[in-house]
Order: C-alpha cells, then structure tokens, then sequence
C-alpha cells in the first residue's frame, strides 16, 4: 500500500532561481540536482523537518503551469510569524495571513510566481 508522498512537483521557469529561493530563502535541503537529458535538470528539495520532497521541474508541455496556483499546503508553527519572517526576506504573498474557523493561513508566491498555501497544524 501506499506509504507517504515522496515528492511533488512545482513547475518553474529559472531552475536556477528557484534552487536558490527555495534553499537560501526558505531554507530547505537539496535531496538531488542531477542532468535529465539535453537542458533539463531534475531538482528536488525538502523542507528542513519534511518528508516530502517538492521537485522543481517542468514536463515538456506544461510551461503554461508556471506561475499558477500550486495547489499545495505547506505546514507551519505560526504562519503570521512565517509570513513576516519571509516577507522581510522579500517574499511577494497573493495574500496576507487570515484566520479561519480551521486555522489560519496565507498565499506565499515562491520565485516563480507559483502561489502555495501556508497553514497552522490543528
């Protein structure tokens, strides 16, 4: 059966700016970053205490998902703190941290305009 989720995908355009705002800004490790044919790298990172990856990497043909909604939710201690640690570090959110009946969260937009969710545990 199905264990965990290894990884998803985050379309990007820069593979090299997007390596870079996902380890110096939001601090995540690398897990690999190897050649995958002529012009293509396969990328993929983890969150400090994750285990899932997220592979920055775009499939032939899918160009247009870049900078689009990730359809994501990324976990986090305090999101307003998150959200004000990252916007000082210049990181654009789509929007500012709301609280909900479930929790509170806002829209980061990573490095290639790709907005994800960031969320408190409940």
């Amino acid at each position: 059966m199905i264990k965990k989720i290894k990884f998803i995908g985050i379309c990007v355009r820069d593979p090299d700016r997007a390596l870079r705002f996902y380890l110096d800004v939001l601090g995540f490790a690398l897990v690999t970053d190897q050649p995958m044919g002529p012009g293509r790298r396969w990328i993929e990172v983890r969150p400090p205490k994750g285990e899932t990856g997220v592979a920055l990497f775009t499939p032939e043909g899918q160009e247009d998902r870049i900078g689009t909604f990730a359809n994501t939710s990324w976990e986090c201690d305090d999101v307003e703190r998150t959200y004000e640690e990252l916007r000082a570090k210049g990181v654009e959110f789509a929007k500012p941290p709301q609280r909900q009946p479930w929790g509170t969260f806002c829209i980061m937009k990573d490095s290639e305009g790709n907005e994800i969710v960031l969320s408190e545990a409940r």
